[in-house]
Formats: structure tokens, sequence, C-alpha cells
């Protein structure tokens, strides 16, 4: 079922309108909803590809996405965090962006904990926590 985007030339909204077939759509005359104006325009939709947990965790891996990472470049790991995110689809919470925040402006993952210490988990660790000693 598909659902078109338009913009109004006369009070200059955003609108989405539903069809019940493709053929419906192409054959209507599009209506603005807030100010009855059938003057619109066609907008090109966002399009979402489906695609498997897996095929979103190989992306990750791409070696292209994690180079900076081995140099300890705080940019870097804020722009892989910032995609795993999104590829996983999930809000991870306000401290999450405001590390990523903080990582982003050059601020060191040491420097972070210093001014975080809720982020130290039980063992003692914390954002580079690499689980050796």
């Amino acid at each position: 079922m598909p659902i078109y985007e338009y913009i109004c030339l006369d009070c200059r909204r955003q609108v989405s309108l539903f069809f019940r077939t493709i053929s419906e759509a192409q054959e209507a005359t599009p209506t603005c909803p807030h100010c009855g104006s059938t003057r619109l325009v066609r907008r090109i939709s966002r399009v979402a590809m489906l695609r498997s947990e897996e095929s979103r965790l190989e992306s990750l891996m791409d070696t292209n996405f994690l180079s900076g990472l081995e140099e300890e470049d705080p940019r870097a790991l804020a722009q892989f965090m910032r995609r795993m995110s999104n590829e996983l689809g999930e809000d991870l919470g306000d401290e999450f962006g405001e590390v990523v925040d903080r990582l982003e402006a050059g601020e060191s993952p040491e420097e972070i904990e210093k001014h975080m210490p809720e982020l130290a988990n039980d063992s003692g660790g914390g954002l580079m926590d690499t689980g050796e000693e």
C-alpha cells in the first residue's frame, strides 16, 4: 500500500498521502489535508532496505570502517560507536549519546571516565576495557 509524500505549494507543508493501490495514486488528484490545495509536488521518499541482523553486523566489520581505531583516535571510536548504534537500531540512552559527543569533540576515553565514573563496570574496566591485564 503506497504512501506518497508531497510538498504543498500553497501552505508549504510536507504531507503524506495513503493510496490503496498504485493505480489509485496515479489517477487521483492529491489534495493537501491542511489547506485543501491541489497544488502539490511529489517528493522522492526515503527508501528503507530490510537487512538481516547478520548482514548489519557484517557491515560493522568492514575494514575501511574500522580504520582509525588502532590509532586510538577518539573521533574514529565515536564514529564506530554511532554507526554500531544505528545498525543495531536501539536507543542506547543519554549517557551513550554524551560519551559519543565527547569522543567526537576529541576527548579521550580516559578523560571521559574521570568525569563520568558511573561508566566503569563491576570489574573495574570502562570505555576502553579489553579484559586484558
